[in-house]
């Protein structure tokens, strides 16, 4: 009871936040007298293309630790994430906590769920700017005129060192420590012995090792994401029968979705509409056709996302209520995981573990 408590008073905060943000969708009707809809289909394509790249990215990671997540699911907690993202306040602690149990169902330790989650998040931020790089590229000097380049560039640098942390254990252990330690230092806290807590966190920061190949693959998935994310962008210009503004898309594109990672509104409402929209148009697009497009961009990468998400949803709890999952995920079955792969548990064959 005190679940589909819990879950009908998330639905009506869901809606209540979008509700408010439903001003979004009034300059429609204005577009769809000159649309051209057979635009419409390629363009959901590439959008469902594009989250099969990023279920393939957390297929990857959690690869590393030697769990082969079951396909199918993951694609669809993939939208199911997402969807919650967009529609509910501090709305991606929600969607880490959803992921984090289903990556428990599928068969993660501890240790590897909340690494894949962490690892999943610096990915996306890595292939994220480097495609705002691409873009800078693009634009050249216009990008310079905007004081962008030092921005994005140190977005990037910042990214490919967060990243790096997760490959080099020297770096990683001199940040811990002088994290911790400063920590202690200005509050007291943690408390207990500072050493031996450093050690607890390198131990869980290692606690899953990449190679250079699976770091390519991971990235690789992680920009193409984006890339065809764009591409959606793209083709609504066309389907309005306006040119796309290449010059400045990608680092329009990158920046739009660089702000929209900031905790403002939920999936970036209103945030990602604005910085898009006023970056092209600084780069020369027109006013109103630039702003058409991210409307029409929007109405497939967050409205039908929030449908399918939430629909897909509703599919993966019923399918726990009907036994195919566990119905409390922190009781699952561990079969992977740094804990399971040292005691011998899952067998190394491939890379992997049978599902």
């Amino acid at each position: 009871m005190v679940r589909i408590v819990v879950g009908f008073a998330l639905v009506a905060v869901a809606l209540w936040v979008l509700s408010s943000k439903s001003s979004e969708l009034s300059g429609f009707s204005t577009i769809f007298g000159h649309f051209d809809w057979w635009w419409v289909p390629p363009a959901i394509a590439v959008e469902v293309a594009s989250y099969v790249c990023f279920a393939a990215m957390q297929y990857e990671i959690l690869n590393a630790g030697h769990l082969r997540a079951p396909w199918r699911p993951l694609l669809k907690l993939s939208f199911a994430s997402q969807a919650i993202t967009n529609s509910l306040p501090v709305g991606n602690a929600v969607a880490s906590v959803y992921s984090f149990r289903w990556f428990r169902r599928f068969g993660a330790d501890n240790t590897l769920a909340a690494w894949a989650l962490a690892g999943t998040l610096v990915a996306a931020s890595v292939s994220l700017s480097l495609v705002a790089i691409l873009g800078l590229g693009m634009a050249a000097n216009e990008g310079a005129s905007f004081d962008l380049v030092p921005v994005l560039i140190g977005t990037f640098v910042i990214m490919i060192g967060i990243g790096s942390l997760f490959v080099y254990e020297r770096p990683l252990h001199a940040v811990v420590s002088g994290v911790l330690r400063a920590s202690v230092a200005l509050t007291h806290r943690p408390r207990g012995d500072t050493t031996a807590q450093i050690e607890q966190i390198m131990a869980w920061m290692t606690a899953v090792r990449l190679s250079w190949t699976q770091i390519g693959r991971i990235v690789a998935w992680g920009t193409v994401n984006w890339l065809l994310d764009c591409a959606c962008f793209a083709m609504m210009f066309r389907a309005i029968d306006a040119p796309i503004p290449w010059k400045g898309l990608l680092l329009a594109y990158g920046a739009g979705q660089l702000a929209a990672t900031l905790p403002i509104t939920p999936g970036g409402l209103g945030v990602v509409e604005g910085s898009i929209t006023v970056a092209l148009v600084a780069f020369g697009g027109a006013e109103a056709s630039t702003a058409y497009a991210v409307l029409l961009y929007r109405l497939i990468s967050f409205w039908m996302i929030l449908l399918v998400g939430w629909l897909l949803i509703g599919q993966l709890a019923l399918q726990v209520r009907q036994g195919r999952w566990t119905r409390q995920a922190m009781a699952s079955e561990v079969e992977a995981g740094p804990v399971a792969y040292a005691t011998k548990r899952v067998p190394d064959v491939g890379g992997g573990t049978a599902e």
